[in-house]
This record gives structure tokens, sequence and C-alpha cells, in this order.
């Protein structure tokens, strides 16, 4: 797709300003800019202690033009529960209730919140910002997948790629009207998929791939190759599914060897030709899985 033609399906509005506290080529600072251009000002943002509650900027100041309420780790979606209630209580249907919550606490301390959410339909869209870091305010924490990175606390070795949660079949066996996978490399797929949650009344859960430079140890121009190569291979497959059955892909996935992939993160420097070849399999099984979905609805 040809630059002119992204241009003209990007929303032009700005909702984050320059000036964020995020490092150069930051993926969360781009993935908050591009689903805020998708949802518009009529937004109220709520997320636990981790990368976003400091990237705005320090309070009073902020770099975000909506509403930013920041809440205790985990709370992320029982915070935006009750925003959502006061909302409803005055009236207002037209504004969106966004809980964003990095990958580790969505898939740790914040599930049983979001599951909650999600079994009683609340009317919010709950956005796993997945940096690739396994973390919780900086603490190692269980990973959020589908290939997520896992040190133990206190180590000083290098991360290893680990099997994460299916952040995105727990959410479609809990029957929500929509989830889906996102990467800030393919941001017309994104924005498409954030607008389309504006068309649903229920929970939504978008699990979106926004590398982070320092924590994968590359250079700030790699992030966007980095999450493109990640839908080539396979890592991170691009899809949605509808009300828990109708699964789809979104882009073409060619299925690259995984190897290059991962060598080019410096964070994994330590991987051996073993360890490799069973990242191989996991991500080969994963995909057959996900195709099944696909094909019959499970």
């Amino acid at each position: 797709m040809s630059q002119s033609t992204i241009k003209g399906r990007i929303p032009p509005g700005e909702l984050l300003a320059t000036g964020h506290l995020g490092c150069p080529g930051c993926g969360g600072g781009l993935a908050m800019r591009l689903v805020l251009k998708a949802l518009g000002p009529e937004t109220i943002i709520t997320s636990p202690a981790y990368a976003w509650t400091i990237l705005a900027g320090p309070e009073p100041q902020s770099a975000l033009s909506v509403p930013h309420l920041r809440v205790s780790p985990g709370a992320a979606a029982a915070a935006a529960s009750g925003i959502r209630a006061a909302l409803d209580a005055q009236g207002d249907r037209e504004t969106t209730v966004l809980a964003w919550a990095e990958a580790g606490d969505t898939s740790s301390a914040g599930l049983q919140a979001l599951s909650d959410a999600a079994e009683r339909n609340e009317d919010i869209l709950f956005v796993c910002h997945d940096a690739g870091a396994g973390l919780i305010a900086g603490v190692p924490c269980p990973p959020a997948g589908p290939l997520e990175t896992q040190a133990a606390a206190g180590s000083t070795g290098a991360p290893t790629p680990h099997p994460g949660k299916d952040l995105i079949g727990i959410l479609a066996a809990h029957r929500i009207l929509y989830a889906a996978t996102c990467t800030v490399a393919h941001p017309v797929d994104l924005i498409e998929k954030v607008q389309k949650t504006r068309a649903f009344r229920g929970t939504k859960f978008l699990h979106l791939l926004a590398p982070c430079p320092p924590n994968w140890k590359i250079s700030c121009d790699q992030t966007i190759d980095l999450a493109r190569q990640a839908v080539r291979t396979r890592v991170f497959p691009l899809f949605e599914v509808e009300n828990g059955q109708r699964w789809r892909f979104t882009a073409d996935h060619p299925g690259d060897p995984v190897e290059p992939y991962f060598h080019r993160q410096g964070r994994f420097g330590n991987l051996t030709p073993e360890q490799v070849r069973r990242l191989q399999s996991e991500v080969d099984a994963r995909w057959e899985m996900l195709k099944r979905r696909v094909e019959f609805g499970s």
C-alpha cells in the first residue's frame, strides 16, 4: 500500500501532542496516537501503573488531549466499568471509555477485572499494549503471548521467549462482541479495527503489538520493521473474532522463518539453535490452531 493511500485512510486529527516522554521510536507512543485518531476527542482513558502512567508527562501537564485516569495495577477494566456507569447515568452514550494496560498487567493482575467486565458485557474498549517486556510496573510477571519474554525476578541474564497466555482465545471464550490483534506496523488495519469497535455496544478487546526499543535492545528506527516481521513470521498474526465464533485473518502471513526475527533483537543474543527450533515449532503449532479456528469457528 502506497504512502499516499495510507495517509488518506488515517484520520488527520491529533490527540497526542508532541513532547510526551516516550523514547525515540517508542511503539507505545505511536500506538496511543493511532488509537486516539480512530476514536476521536470523545474518549476517556484509564490505565494502571506502567509506562503510560508517565509517558503523558508529569501532572498537571499532559500530552494527552483527553481525560486520563491513572489507577492501581490490575484495576483498568474495573475503573473503566465505573466510568462507563457514570456516563450512562448522565445519558452520555457517545463517549468511549478506553482501558489501556500493559500486556503483563492484562494477563496477570488485570485479568480478573477484565474477565468480570467481559462477563457483564460492559461497554468499554480494552487495549492490551504489548511492548514485549513481560512487566507490571517494572516487575517481571507471567507473559501475555503469543510469544512473550520472561526473566526471573532479580535475574541478570537475558530474557528468553516463553509461550504466553492466549488472550484473544480467553476473551473469545467470553463471547464478547469483538476482539482482534493489531500492530503499529499496520496502521490502516489498526485504525479500521478501532473504528469497528465503535459499532458494538459491549466489551471490545484489542491486543496491540508495539515494540519497545530499549527493552528489545534495538535501534529506534527498527520499531516498525520488527513489528511487521512479527506478522510475517506468524509470531504475532493479525486476525479478528466476532461473538467468539467468527474468526478472520486481516493480513497476509507468509510464514518467514523466526530465527532472523529473534536474532535481530539484542535481548535474545543468548538463544541457542535448539531454542530457535523449539520456538519455530511453537509458532507453527499455534498457527495451525489459529487456522482451524478461522476455518471452523472454534
